[in-house]
């Protein structure tokens, strides 16, 4: 993606104040915490219950967050990457959802832009495969049963493919 529409994104994101952070509570990979540790964030930062994940401040918001945006915001979550989109695992396939455009200003925009739209689904499925493939089937199985309010979904990829290793990372 290059810089003007990455600037743009984040702009469309900075204004809506949040909607997503708050309660979000993205699940971790053992490489995402060493990752975010490295860029500042603590094992206080990190909730370590059926599923690793970031925590939330008193405010209900992501730790990463403040002054109205992520303070990782280079090195954030893979589900937060993958934003607006999201996802579920089903009778061996991962399923891609899509945020209603109520609950995401970007979404409206992306329907709007269909080269930005493709960019930033194909940016989504890198990251979910790469989360998919990271977490222990434990764990995975805990973050599939979140539910996730006001989606559409838009793709299945079959477990086969998201798994295997001719598709990269």
């Amino acid at each position: 993606m290059n810089q003007a529409t990455y600037d743009l994104l984040t702009r469309i994101c900075d204004k809506c104040g949040g909607r997503c952070c708050y309660y979000a509570r993205p699940p971790l990979t053992e490489e995402r915490i060493s990752i975010l540790l490295e860029n500042g964030m603590t094992l206080d930062d990190v909730l370590f219950r059926e599923h690793r994940m970031l925590d939330c401040k008193s405010t209900g918001f992501c730790v990463g967050f403040s002054e109205g945006r992520c303070r990782v915001q280079s090195v954030k979550p893979e589900t937060c990457s993958a934003g607006p989109f999201t996802f579920d695992v089903r009778n061996g396939k991962l399923e891609i959802y899509l945020k209603k455009e109520g609950r995401c200003d970007l979404v409206t925009f992306l329907k709007g832009n269909p080269a930005v739209y493709d960019e930033q689904y194909g940016l989504a499925v890198e990251k979910i495969r790469h989360l998919v493939r990271s977490l222990p089937q434990e764990e995975l199985d805990s973050v599939c049963r979140i539910e996730e309010p006001e989606t559409e979904k838009i793709a299945e990829i079959p477990m086969s493919e998201v798994l295997s290793d001719d598709r990269g990372n």
